[in-house]
């Protein structure tokens, strides 16, 4: 589509309540900056929005991350020009064009193609935050880690196993648990039923240290009992509907438990901790430690059919819409 369009819903429900619909896009005040967007990331949280899990103002764009290149800048930004490549994390990227702060936009290193930041800069900062900010991951640690081949998990589990990690995973198919060892998992459970047992007679009754978990509601009892004492219970998703509330005594019984959720946007509130965490992300893509898995290109305009597919269950790594 050549003329400048957006993806918006006036209501929640399923994914047919994504529209296509044509727009202007707004010119960039002061300190902001106009961007063509080369792609947008698709992410769970998208899919909450939609169904009215995180509830959200209409008329609605959804949309978390995009990259693409600068068209236009507003009155005082100077350290960005058309033609400039960025990426950034904003709401309402499910467009051919966005309009924000120039202050929020990463410049893409060369080396990093708009579609690769575009896959994995909202994903790629959550796992960055989950093990450097909100529990700083050890060497010589064990995790669990569901979902490993998820968006978020195929960055998780590769930069986890980097900084010395022991990582077991827990997935749905033979399919999934071949790639996850791929990916650096030393161990993989098949499967999501007594995956506690299963954990503790890998660990010699021990436990895990963390347990990152973004299932929610069908896994957390059993990454709850996987912990060892002190253990952490991080659940940062919600693929199986949100996690039933548990009490503090539950956290007592387990062992002195530490349960905590987390969102990515408490750890990049300031400019300067969103360049941090965008630079460890880059440095560790340019080195090879992580990959831009993008494993589905889809249509912007078809972003219905994008959200059927990851609530599917059947995406592997990350999604990207293209305008």
């Amino acid at each position: 589509m050549t003329q400048p369009y957006r993806i918006q819903m006036h209501e929640t429900g399923g994914p047919d309540v994504l529209k296509v619909e044509d727009f202007i896009p707004r010119k960039p005040g002061p300190g902001e900056v106009t961007v063509r967007q080369s792609a947008a990331g698709l992410n769970f949280i998208d899919t909450y929005h939609r169904t009215g899990l995180y509830p959200v103002r209409f008329p609605f764009t959804p949309g978390q991350e995009g990259a693409g290149a600068v068209q236009e800048v507003g009155e005082g930004v100077t350290h960005l020009k058309p033609g400039d490549r960025v990426c950034y994390l904003a709401s309402g990227t499910y467009a051919s064009h966005f309009t924000g702060p120039a202050e929020r936009m990463i410049p893409l290193p060369e080396g990093i193609t708009p579609q690769d930041a575009a896959a994995v800069l909202l994903k790629g900062l959550t796992a960055w935050a989950l093990l450097f900010e909100v529990r700083p991951l050890q060497a010589g640690e064990t995790i669990l880690v569901w979902a490993p081949v998820g968006g978020v998990g195929t960055l998780l589990v590769p930069w986890a196993a980097s900084l010395g990690a022991r990582v077991i995973a827990v997935t749905s198919t033979e399919a999934k648990a071949e790639k996850a060892r791929a990916l650096g998992a030393s161990d993989v459970i098949v499967g999501y039923e007594g995956v506690a047992e299963q954990v503790k007679a890998l660990t010699d009754g021990r436990g895990v240290d963390v347990a990152y978990d973004s299932v929610g509601r069908i896994s957390a009892e059993e990454s709850l009992n996987s912990l060892r004492t002190a253990g952490w219970f991080v659940t940062y998703g919600n693929a199986s509907g949100p996690v039933e509330p548990i009490p503090p005594g539950r956290l007592a019984q387990g062992g002195s438990l530490v349960m905590t959720r987390p969102t990515l946007f408490s750890f990049i509130q300031d400019t300067d901790s969103l360049a941090r965490g965008a630079s460890l992300l880059f440095s560790a893509l340019k080195s090879g430690t992580l990959k831009a898995d993008i494993g589905q290109r889809a249509p912007l305009s078809e972003a219905a059919k994008a959200h059927e597919a990851i609530e599917s269950g059947t995406t592997t790594g990350a999604t990207i819409l293209i305008p």
